[in-house]
């Protein structure tokens, strides 16, 4: 093993609420169990998920540390039983389920990608949480194949700018939405056919316009509430639904379930955090057959639009929240 500090630094909250909530304080270096690796961390992603689980609304699974991070990059210094050394001094990218703000993280080895050539370790962190959720739900779950059109709601943020990409490197049309004219152009630079400015445009009249009514296939919403119905209305003959986030709520007072049947529509979605390691291991293989070779070549690469110093995690949550970020924001280290 590699000699390593006894204390860092990481991110904790004093209790659920804004990002004035948010402090640095020194813990000790955790130490790997069996089949984790310890990464010092270089980079964390920061994302959506993070805001609540401040916010008091998405708590870490059983087990999992209190510090906030789904995601970073950085070089394995130790491993646990079952982790072969020969990993020691790797460079990789890796989802966890907690604790990614702080300078060294625990991750399962199975969850650790090697960073795709080109990219830098602060572009590495900003891969995890999204490719493995875009990966999962618009392929797997939403089974978009290439020819397909799907319609990404929040174009312009993390999640939609890889769902963009992804989608388009496997040869199926993109609409996306976004809530300015500056991110819509920002959706088109990264592939999508379509855009539309959902606080100018009747987005549900617009996709049927562009789709000459026949309705798009895959939909891919992080927004739930009124949004729900009107994605019912906009899905073709067996047109798959795949919500990810309830952003606007989870609850609609009424609702019409009959376009279910008349067009054999299906409805379905997932989170990433609760599923088991077993499970995000099978999704890590998957993306590392499947999508790194093309991150190899310097396509379909995560948007980082912005990067903080880990001490500096409340502005970083603070952009996050103004939604005026396009892409990706990344803590760094300092290392």
């Amino acid at each position: 093993m590699l000699a390593l500090p006894k204390l860092m630094r990481e991110i904790a909250f004093d209790g659920a609420g804004g990002p004035d909530v948010i402090r640095v304080r020194e813990v000790s270096v955790p130490a790997p169990g069996p089949g984790k690796v310890l990464i010092e961390v270089v980079a964390a992603g920061v994302n959506k998920p993070d805001c609540f689980q401040r916010q008091g609304h998405y708590p870490p699974p059983p087990g999992e540390s209190d510090v906030p991070g789904l995601e970073v990059a950085g070089r394995i210094v130790a491993v646990g039983e079952g982790v072969a050394k020969s990993r020691l001094g790797e460079n990789v990218c890796a989802l966890v389920g907690s604790g990614g703000y702080a300078e060294y993280a625990v991750a399962d080895g199975r969850l650790c990608l090697p960073v795709p050539r080109g990219l830098n370790l602060t572009e590495a962190a900003a891969i995890p949480e999204t490719y493995f959720t875009v990966f999962d739900n618009v392929f797997t779950r939403g089974r978009l194949k290439p020819g397909e059109t799907i319609l990404v709601h929040g174009g312009s943020g993390g999640i939609g700018t890889t769902a963009i990409q992804l989608a388009k490197l496997f040869g199926s049309h993109v609409i996306a939405t976004a809530g300015t004219v500056e991110k819509c152009a920002f959706c088109r630079t990264l592939g999508a056919d379509h855009a539309i400015d959902y606080k100018t445009h009747d987005f549900v009249a617009e996709v049927k316009a562009l789709t000459t009514k026949r309705g798009v296939d895959v939909i891919l919403d992080t927004v739930g509430g009124a949004y729900i119905q009107k994605n019912l209305s906009l899905l073709g003959l067996e047109g798959r639904l795949v919500q990810i986030a309830f952003l606007q709520g989870s609850r609609v007072e009424s609702f019409d379930f009959m376009p279910l049947m008349l067009k054999r529509l299906t409805i379905t979605g997932s989170t990433m955090r609760a599923r088991s390691i077993e499970q995000k291991a099978e999704v890590a293989r998957a993306l590392h057959d499947k999508i790194w070779p093309s991150l190899d070549r310097g396509k379909a690469l995560p948007v980082v639009q912005a990067t903080f110093p880990l001490e500096d995690a409340r502005a970083a949550h603070e952009l996050m929240e103004s939604s005026r970020h396009l892409g990706k924001i990344v803590l760094e280290t300092g290392e």
